[in-house]
């Protein structure tokens, strides 16, 4: 099925260069390569491949009552991330898949178009990057694993591990919402009667009702404080993160920005004034990729329309710089600039 609403975004690449011939000079954005899902049907030669996809949308957070701009961040971070430097080996190959647009079409439907390009993207052997958009990219997302694991027959006990001040398990009676996925995928999981593994890191006590803390007990959800991880050490959290892996054969990774302290991510959807310093979440990411289980990544609710000097967009940047290192340094493909 041909994916629509679907454009290139090739020409967010351009930065800096300081060689064209020597590629230990070469930045990201001089290695990237465009990659139509509606065209390519082979898997793409390589040792290890990404492929970043963009989310458009700002639908779920309008829907959430939050401050929208969603919609403008996959180019943002593009633009970040162009500048990167290329540390790993050239048998690791970066694709850009474009852009899903929302503006014109319903949030359901852009969601139901994020899932079949991720499925592509899994078809090709590529580890999916979404950029998002608001945090309804994950229900998008969460689709194409979905429909990758059905179609493959592995298990569905992909474990969801989500960076986020928020359990985002708001009932959805009403529509569903930024603030609606994991409820959504939770009950998709009930419907095939297989258990729900969720772990959210980073709740904040002042942004969830008390009706939420109790759904998430009633559905068996552990999760972890964002005082925890600020006052615990690293051991104590990655024991919780280990236990809950455990249980999974597959894991994804999702980060709401809005996790992070707004010193640190002052361009997001509901900023937090007590969140998160992202070099204590860093070597948790770190963690769960080195347990190989980690299938797909997305960063959401970078808004870049309250953003200063680019700050919360460099920083997913960055968050993406260290999983896709982590991932290359696993399959012996990293250089070691510190040697």
């Amino acid at each position: 099925m041909e994916l629509t609403n679907y454009v290139s975004a090739m020409d967010c690449w351009k930065g800096r260069i300081d060689s064209t011939t020597d590629y230990d000079a070469f930045r990201w954005h001089q290695w990237v390569q465009p990659l139509d899902l509606n065209i390519q049907t082979e898997k793409p030669e390589c040792e290890l491949g990404f492929a970043f996809i963009g989310f458009c949308s700002e639908q779920g957070v309008k829907r959430n009552k939050g401050r929208v701009g969603t919609a403008l961040a996959p180019d943002f971070i593009r633009a970040q991330m162009s500048n990167l430097p290329c540390t790993f080996l050239q048998d690791v190959k970066l694709y850009d898949a474009g852009n899903i647009l929302c503006d014109e079409i319903s949030m359901e439907e852009g969601q139901k178009l994020l899932g079949m390009a991720v499925e592509k993207i899994l078809d090709l052997a590529l580890f999916p990057i979404v950029l998002g958009g608001g945090h309804e990219t994950t229900f998008g997302h969460f689709q194409g694993h979905l429909a990758d694991m059905k179609k493959k027959e592995t298990p569905l006990d992909m474990g969801i591990i989500n960076f986020d001040a928020h359990f985002d398990l708001r009932p959805y009676e009403n529509g569903p919402s930024s603030g609606s996925m994991f409820r959504q995928i939770a009950d998709i999981y009930k419907k095939e009667n297989v258990q729900y593994h969720y772990l959210p890191l980073g709740i904040q006590e002042h942004s969830n009702t008390v009706s939420l803390f109790k759904f998430a007990k009633e559905i068996g959800t552990e999760y972890i404080l964002a005082k925890e991880i600020q006052n615990s050490n690293y051991a104590t959290i990655l024991d919780k993160v280990d236990t809950f892996l455990y249980q999974c054969s597959s894991a994804y990774i999702t980060v709401c920005t809005d996790v992070f302290s707004s010193a640190f991510a002052p361009g997001v959807s509901a900023t937090q004034s007590l969140g998160l310093d992202p070099e204590v979440v860093l070597p948790i990411i770190k963690h769960i990729l080195r347990t190989r289980r980690v299938r797909g990544f997305d960063i959401c609710e970078i808004s870049p329309r309250f953003d200063q000097d680019n700050t919360t967009a460099n920083l997913g940047a960055v968050i993406i710089f260290a999983v896709v290192n982590t991932l290359c340094k696993l399959n012996n493909l990293a250089i070691d600039v510190l040697e």
